[in-house]
């Protein structure tokens, strides 16, 4: 027995752009379609009326996941995408604002209590602050731990490693040490114009005619060019008696 859904098994992105732009109003900076998704970029201070309407009026049910992206080159440095799907529509759009280090950003707990799992995870792998959260603590790294390990500049082996200490039967945490430098390697390829000195490059200087050239082979036309002749055969014939060991054998069983 077939069972139908009011939702269809694919939403088209078709008229959504439009309508959303026109809802959101003043509070939208951008909109775009990219990938087959739709991104609207809107204004720090009305991610909550924004994602409220949203949810309302235009049925985006649930908040999905909230993810932070780092530009350090940028004023505003981080970006907080809010992921929003729709049940009865069965689709998804994002709505995406900008913050720096000191800017909080409103909490939307008010809208899904889900949210404050989320902002957490931003706020501990970024940095960024939500306003409004009564329980902003780390959630993903260990107790004490430095810095925020998302952003661009966080160093890759971080400040501190942990260990279990035998002599003090707990886990102690101590500065990094790294076992060797880090190394840097080359990777152009000497096969492709390499502009230094390779090793055993130093032995082509030593060849009177210079390195060997692979587009024309050395061949031997000549008996001088291999080494043969009467001189090559008088030097073998020394010392060799006239008749090899063997045929004196043969010699004396017939």
């Amino acid at each position: 027995m077939a069972v139908l859904h009011s939702a269809p098994r694919y939403a088209s992105n078709e008229g959504v752009r439009d309508t959303i732009s026109a809802a959101l109003g003043e509070h939208l900076i951008a909109a775009e379609e990219a990938h087959g998704e739709l991104l609207f970029t809107v204004q720090r201070e009305s991610i909550e009326e924004v994602l409220r309407l949203l949810r309302d009026s235009h049925d985006y049910q649930q908040l999905m996941e909230i993810a932070g992206v780092d530009y350090p080159d940028r004023a505003e440095r981080f970006e907080c995408v809010y992921m929003l799907l729709s049940l009865t529509k069965n689709h998804r759009i994002m709505v995406k604002l900008s913050t720096d280090e000191a800017t909080p950003v409103p909490t939307v707990t008010t809208l899904w209590p889900v949210a404050g799992w989320l902002e957490r995870e931003v706020f501990d792998m970024y940095g960024v602050l939500f306003d409004g959260n009564t329980d902003l603590r780390r959630i993903l790294t260990d107790y004490g731990f430095e810095g925020h390990p998302f952003r661009k500049d966080f160093p890759l082996t971080g400040y501190t490693e942990l260990r279990y200490s035998e002599e003090e039967k707990r886990v102690v945490y101590e500065p990094v040490e790294l076992a060797q430098d880090f190394r840097t390697f080359d990777f152009e390829s000497p096969w492709e114009g390499s502009n230094y000195v390779l090793p055993g490059d130093e032995k082509a200087a030593i060849v009177p005619d210079g390195p060997p050239q692979i587009d024309k082979p050395k061949v031997t036309q000549s008996p001088r060019e291999t080494g043969a002749g009467k001189k090559a055969n008088d030097e073998a014939a020394k010392n060799t008696p006239a008749n090899p060991p063997a045929m004196d054998e043969k010699g004396k069983k017939a």
